[in-house]
């Protein structure tokens, strides 16, 4: 005989009633003993009866169910206090999020007006502040362009007087090194000078007038002729 699906509802008679609140009731204990032998659970159950009987179960074989209760509530109290931290944290996350997205959407706006975008809904005060801005902006844009340009006219002129330090030096050891080559060609010429230099002595005229001439030689002819 197949037993049938018993429909999840009050019993309204109340013998049977009864009868299946006692059946149910042994089982739930019987099951709950099972529970906390089987897996070492610790395991409290607490009935009470239509009547207002009181029906308890404590695995806790040295204390009452008084015990787990105390420790249910315990835990009930830290779960409470972890949650609540849980839930400030998250809610100043939340808080932080909406402050980052106004602040963002503030800079987005001021970003597209500064570049003249949606200029229509400003009123003349706020297109003033905007003038005034972008005034104060190209101030400090043009003053930190005139103080690279400076730095690098500086840079400039230091390169130029290395420049002509280079220069200088290099004119003056041109100069040392022109005179001593002159030097040395002077020298050389000299020598071979004394060296080509030499006295000729001819007589001219009869033998008991005979007058001494001195002629240095010339670039012309190796020989030299008497007129």
């Amino acid at each position: 005989m197949v037993r049938g699906k018993t429909q999840m509802k009050r019993i309204e008679n109340e013998t049977s009633r009864q009868v299946t609140f006692s059946k149910r009731r042994n089982g739930l204990l019987k099951k709950a003993f099972e529970l906390s032998v089987l897996c070492d659970a610790e395991v409290a159950l607490i009935i009470f009866s239509t009547r207002g009987r009181l029906y308890e179960f404590s695995s806790s074989r040295c204390s009452s169910i008084n015990k787990t209760v105390e420790r249910y509530q315990r835990k009930i109290e830290d779960l409470g206090v972890s949650n609540k931290g849980i839930h400030e944290n998250t809610q100043h996350l939340k808080e932080v999020d909406m402050s980052m997205a106004k602040k963002i959407e503030h800079l987005e706006d001021s970003r597209r007006k500064l570049l003249g975008d949606e200029l229509d809904k400003c009123s003349i005060d706020e297109l003033q502040q905007l003038e005034n801005q972008l005034e104060r902006s190209l101030d400090k844009i043009r003053a930190t362009k005139n103080q690279l340009f400076r730095k690098r006219i500086e840079k400039l002129k230091e390169e130029e007087k290395c420049l002509l330090e280079v220069n200088k030096r290099l004119r003056e050891q041109y100069r040392i090194e022109r005179q001593r080559c002159l030097s040395d060609q002077d020298v050389e010429f000299a020598t071979k000078k004394e060296g080509e230099e030499v006295e000729t002595e001819l007589f001219i005229g009869r033998p008991e007038r005979r007058m001494p001439l001195k002629l240095k030689p010339t670039t012309y002819s190796a020989h030299a002729y008497i007129a």
